[in-house]
């Protein structure tokens, strides 16, 4: 009989193999700032009108397989013009997963700057399609001539460009993206995953360019747990989208949930200031300790340990867990990262006690 290792390389494809499933650490009995959450909680009264709504679910009945007031609140508390649709996903790695499987023909490529959301590459590899990462520049701007270059040559079907970008923080030139966008032949990916963070959006890209879509989530606004994402765009595009999204895919749960957090988004968008005060203290902060922070426009700084520990940020790392404090050690996932941490933006608790232990490790 043949072993189960054997059944499992002669069945299972040798990319899949290869690969290592997404790392999550284990934040128990941890100040948790490594995954990009709002670390704010809702109040004792808005839980409670929340999970009044919650008991009239009907969990017995499949959602509505279009989440129509989910879309609605979007709409409003986004500014969405209405002549864009917008299709909705499981966090927008179930997105990114179908605008995979849109493309996935035979030579097809997905194309992306590099450090970037490493679910891009992944993705891609899971749908059997080519993935073509170009580096940015040391200071993590766009190359443009390689960037423009690899569109020539490669002819990608599907480019993404975080926007603020996920390890980086940074935002890119506007009229680079223009540029970028009119070179290519297939279709470009705005994600504005951090956009509560930002001081410039996207969306108005999608009345200039007809290959131009915005992912968005809700995730880092404080409903990661819910695992909602979204997409606008022309219909054109959406409608070929729907036809391979899974059908119920947002929960009857998720869907009451985001319906009325959409409702009380200002309490969230207020939250989400808060954060904004607090990464301005802590870049302050980790500087005055010898970090070198670049310009952040998301809910996390990327810093690189240039002092005394150049070399060592792995085991900062380490000693903030003993701290039981939890950040992101980037040292080593790309050349471009080498030696640096990535610092979510908590609580101004949070942050006192990453900076305490940092103090007392430095």
């Amino acid at each position: 009989m043949t072993s189960i290792s054997k059944m499992v390389e002669n069945l299972v494809r040798p990319e899949i193999r290869a690969l290592s499933a997404y790392p999550v650490g284990d934040a128990s009995g941890m100040v948790k700032l490594d995954a990009m959450e709002n670390p704010h909680q809702w109040s004792a009264e808005l839980k409670q009108a929340w999970a009044e709504k919650l008991q009239q679910a009907d969990i017995n009945r499949y959602p509505h397989p279009q989440a129509p007031k989910v879309k609605a609140g979007l709409r409003k508390a986004m500014n969405v013009p209405e002549e864009f649709d917008c299709l909705l996903g499981n966090g927008s790695d179930e997105i990114i997963q179908l605008l995979a499987m849109l493309v996935a023909k035979p030579g097809a490529k997905i194309m992306a700057p590099e450090p970037g959301f490493v679910m891009y590459k992944m993705i891609a590899t899971f749908c059997g399609v080519d993935y073509v990462g170009v580096p940015l520049t040391a200071d993590f701007e766009l190359d443009m001539p390689a960037m423009l270059k690899c569109i020539n040559e490669q002819q990608p079907e599907l480019i993404f460009l975080a926007q603020p970008n996920n390890p980086t923080a940074n935002l890119y030139s506007e009229t680079q993206l223009r540029e970028l966008i009119q070179a290519s032949e297939g279709l470009v990916i705005m994600d504005e995953a951090y956009l509560p963070f930002s001081s410039r959006d996207h969306l108005h890209f999608l009345e200039e360019f007809d290959n131009v879509l915005v992912m968005r989530t809700l995730s880092k606004v404080g409903l990661a747990g819910l695992r909602l994402g979204m997409i606008f765009g022309r219909s054109e595009w959406l409608n070929e989208l729907d036809k391979i999204r899974m059908p119920y895919n947002i929960n009857v749960l998720t869907q009451i949930s985001a319906e009325f957090a959409l409702e009380h988004f200002e309490i969230l968008l207020g939250q989400c200031e808060q954060i904004k005060q607090q990464r301005t203290r802590m870049g302050n902060a980790l500087t005055e300790l010898g970090f070198k922070c670049y310009t952040s426009e998301a809910n996390f700084i990327l810093a690189r340990a240039d002092m005394e520990f150049e070399g060592q940020a792995k085991e900062i790392f380490e000693q903030l867990k003993q701290h039981n404090v939890l950040i992101k050690c980037l040292a080593g996932g790309h050349p471009l990262l080498e030696n640096c941490l990535r610092f979510t933006i908590g609580t101004e608790n949070e942050n006192g006690l990453l900076l305490d232990a940092l103090k007392d490790i430095l």
